[in-house]
């Protein structure tokens, strides 16, 4: 499970008896040692993690940002109880959104200062696929039609004082009719724009990591 605090990638993982090299991280920890901000600087590991040093981290984050800090992984005994432990911190949202294409170009849209996907929080009981279908076309004016399920992302916020996990979940959709796009003002998108391929790489350097990874994952699926 990888969740994007802060936008930064933290991991959940089980050991279920693999080794590590060393040489892929700054910093290894075991279940000894203390979680402080002054360690906390590049890609780090912690061995063998305990759910008191996972509290430790996200309530480090809730006061820092934690700049130094590339990736940190936590490798539990209990892989299913490390991502149970960070769920029940938070209160869960779930959302889906679509990589939308159309010939060689993508759509990308400009919102809160920031290059990003359409997505949208889903309705009580509404299935994934429709929702981000839904959502699209809400937030772009466009008629899409879905393909492939890419993957979820969670991703946290706070929100009025509450601590937020999103699980958005991506489709690749293929746009049918874009004759009135425009950006969903309500929604804060200033600009709604598709995109040649280099032209995304040089957005997401102004985008947030989450959807770094969504389009790592469609570059790799998809795209031959």
């Amino acid at each position: 499970m990888k969740i994007f605090i802060n936008d930064k990638p933290i991991k959940i993982t089980g050991l279920n008896g693999q080794t590590f090299n060393s040489k892929d991280f700054n910093v290894v920890l075991n279940s000894k040692d203390e979680i402080n901000s002054k360690r906390l600087e590049g890609k780090i590991l912690v061995y063998n993690a305990t759910f008191s040093q996972l509290e430790r981290f996200l309530k480090l984050c809730e006061v820092k940002k934690l700049k130094k800090l590339e990736s940190i992984t936590f490798q539990f005994q209990d892989e299913e109880g490390g991502k149970q432990f960070v769920k029940d911190h938070f209160k869960i949202i779930k959302a889906s959104g679509g990589v939308v294409v159309k010939g060689d170009k993508i759509l990308m849209i400009y919102r809160l200062k920031k290059w990003d996907l359409p997505k949208g929080k889903l309705k009580k009981n509404e299935d994934a696929a429709k929702g981000a279908k839904r959502e699209v076309e809400e937030e772009c004016n466009i008629k899409v039609e879905i393909k492939e399920k890419i993957g979820s992302t969670w991703h946290t916020y706070t929100q009025k004082g509450k601590r937020i996990l999103k699980k958005t979940i991506w489709y690749e959709m293929v746009c049918l009719d874009d004759t009135a796009m425009k950006p969903q003002l309500k929604e804060f998108i200033e600009e709604v724009k598709w995109m040649e391929r280099k032209d995304v790489k040089k957005a997401l350097k102004n985008s947030y990591k989450s959807i770094e990874h969504v389009f790592d994952k469609y570059s790799k699926d998809y795209i031959s």
